[in-house]
């Protein structure tokens, strides 16, 4: 196991830790989580002996083997295949010695490695590095290509499959969804489930910890605190223990007022659509989340939207790329007021030029594209960071933006603003130089709100973003009241903000009748049956597929399945909180908190519940 004992971490003059206590169990799958700053950096850094503690103590197993993902990639003319499996460091230590062995003609010697070799999986090692690239989403032609023929994130692809490859019992990520696109970490979240070492990972993808952890350890206040259960679950116990503290019960009820008035709202317009039935159920879960909302270091929300044209925009005939590169193709698309859609896709297909050409920034290679009078977008993606100017501050930059929107804007009220978005003070002030990619993304989209755009485009806007800022941007852009296009590998960000989705394949855009369970369900059916071939376009539709369709029943078939596993699990878990409710013990006044966590147990369980138990029943009728 992993103990941490009394452990005490310091970076500089800053304390990270401080007299921290924890153990990890073998097989534990753990979310190492907290704010920016905190500590997770260096808690691997100890793990992987390049730090030492300054006081206290982490220990584990001597004979245990770690593996990590190298930061560096250096510029390599290695295959990419190879280099995969040089991970496997063991096993390139034995192909050496039977290499020697047998410039040697040392025939016993020769013999004994090709037992260990066997024993080391080394003649199935290409074909398990080969798939192991294609699930990250490289070519079938791509794997023979030099490391030094891949840009950044590649390579960094290139060294998670590394650290895949080796043969570890302590496995440790630190954001490895990062350069990733959703395909990508689909499968390497099925990868891990099958990883029987024990994992510890760092990630701001919620779904991601959702999927894969079942352990949280949460840096909080100089302390490490274990939580049972993958991020919902560790969610859930943070806010029944802040809402016992009464001096937060007003603002609590006051964001969940707001909250429910707003679901209210969105109910009376929300079609029967699997996506917005989706989005309703995470809205319910945001709302029942309230307390952790209040209690998160900031949180911000998006100005009401300018007055806006209907339709805002209309591609007829559109090919959208660059000069002598067509990347879609015969675009027809009309944007309405107040639509909220997902863009889904896998990486290259086409969804940021489809951005850039909504946003105006790119214009169609042939057909139309008409932009109505009254549309103001605003439009996030990684080159709205890169234009900041590191030698100015976030109030130069705000004061930029609103000197070109409302000239009467006090120095004050930009002060305030950006208060708002937790840069107050000197941070206000100062220079933006030091700022991590997390705060100069929050400040790009500071700008943006500030505008009051009535569209939204949004690439990816949440790299770099930590767990507590992606869920502020999560409840503001739930409740923005302007329509909005969203492109995000964060599965939770998609399901509580859009309600429709389009996909990007094979050159071209077109609805996709589903929801995000169907989207992974048949992208890991079509990685599985076309490994390095693009997916398939999805036909629009309007209603549920014929009973008669195979595939569609399929589908149906294996989340009815899902289904009933999730409803056994939390029946069990009702069961056991409705036994604990029956005991004496648990109504003397002593035991009044502890009353009050397991009735909130018992009420997040039994709404949980009974959500899956309606899906089941319409997955049933849909069956016949």
């Amino acid at each position: 196991m992993i103990r941490f004992s009394r452990l005490s971490l310091m970076r500089g003059a800053k304390v990270l830790l401080e007299g921290a206590d924890a153990m990890l169990n073998p097989g534990d799958r753990i979310g190492l989580i907290g704010a920016n700053g905190s500590g997770k950096s260096s808690l691997f850094a100890l793990l992987r002996g390049e730090l030492h503690a300054d006081k206290g103590d982490a220990d584990f197993p001597a004979n245990w083997r770690v593996a990590h993902v190298a930061q560096e990639t250096p510029a390599l003319e290695r295959p990419a295949v190879e280099y995969a499996i040089d991970g496997d460091s063991n096993l390139r230590i034995l192909e050496r010695k039977l290499s020697q062995a047998e410039k040697d003609n040392n025939g016993n010697l020769i013999g004994e490695l090709h037992a260990a070799l066997g024993d080391a999986d080394a003649y199935t090692v290409r074909s398990r590095a080969e798939q192991l690239l294609v699930g990250l989403g490289f070519r079938n032609d791509e794997l023979g290509k030099p490391v030094s023929g891949f840009s950044g994130g590649w390579r960094m692809r290139l060294n998670l499959a590394q650290a895949l490859m080796c043969p570890s019992d302590l496995l440790l990520l630190d954001e490895p969804t990062n350069h990733l696109d959703l395909d990508a970490i689909l499968w390497v979240e099925e990868w891990l489930k099958r990883y029987t070492g024990t994992l510890l990972v760092v990630s701001h993808d919620r779904d991601f910890l959702d999927g894969v952890v079942n352990v949280i350890l949460h840096i909080d206040q100089k302390k490490l605190r274990r939580y049972s259960g993958n991020y919902s679950d560790f969610e859930v116990q943070r806010a029944q223990s802040i809402v016992l503290a009464a001096s937060q019960r007003e603002k609590q009820e006051r964001e969940r007022a707001h909250l429910e008035s707003f679901i209210e709202r969105f109910k009376a317009k929300a079609t029967k659509a699997r996506q917005a039935q989706s989005r309703m159920k995470m809205l319910a879960k945001m709302e029942d989340l309230a307390p952790l909302h209040v209690a998160a270091p900031f949180s911000f929300e998006f100005r009401e939207p300018l007055r806006a044209p209907n339709p805002l925009l209309v591609l007829e005939g559109a090919d959208a790329g660059y000069p002598g590169n067509t990347v879609l193709r015969d675009i027809n698309f009309s944007l309405q007021s107040e639509q909220r859609y997902g863009l889904l896709g896998v990486n290259g297909a086409g969804k940021s030029t489809l951005i850039k050409t909504i946003a105006g920034e790119l214009p169609p290679l042939k057909g139309t594209a008409i932009f109505n009078k009254g549309l103001s977008v605003g439009y996030f993606a990684q080159h709205q960071v890169e234009m900041l100017r590191d030698d100015q501050s976030p109030a130069w930059h705000l004061a930029r933006v609103a000197q070109s929107s409302e000239k009467a804007a006090r120095e004050q009220d930009l002060r305030n603003f950006l208060g708002g978005f937790n840069f107050s003070g000197d941070m206000a002030t100062g220079s933006i130089a030091h700022f991590s990619g997390g705060e100069k993304a929050r400040l790009a989209l500071a700008l943006i709100v500030w505008a009051r755009p009535n569209l939204l485009l949004l690439d990816e806007p949440t790299n770099h973003l930590d767990l507590e800022t992606r869920e502020a941007l999560t409840v503001a852009l739930a409740q923005f009241e302007g329509t909005l296009v969203l492109v995000s590998h964060d599965r939770h960000l998609l399901r509580a903000t859009t309600d429709q989705f389009l996909i990007v394949a094979k050159g071209s855009l077109q609805p996709f009748d589903g929801d995000l369970d169907d989207y992974r369900d048949w992208l890991l059916k079509s990685k599985l049956e076309k490994p390095a071939e693009s997916i398939p376009a999805v036909p629009a539709k309007k209603d549920v597929a014929p009973k008669s369709s195979s595939a569609s029943r399929k589908n149906l078939e294996a989340r009815l399945k899902r289904l009933e596993e999730m409803i056994g699990r939390l029946s069990a878990q009702k069961s056991s909180l409705d036994a604990r409710l029956a005991d004496a013990a648990l109504y003397q006044p002593e035991a009044k908190e502890a009353l009050q966590a397991v009735l909130l147990d018992q009420a997040y369980v039994g709404e949980e519940l009974r959500q899956l138990e309606s899906e089941w029943l319409e997955k049933q009728a849909e069956l016949g």
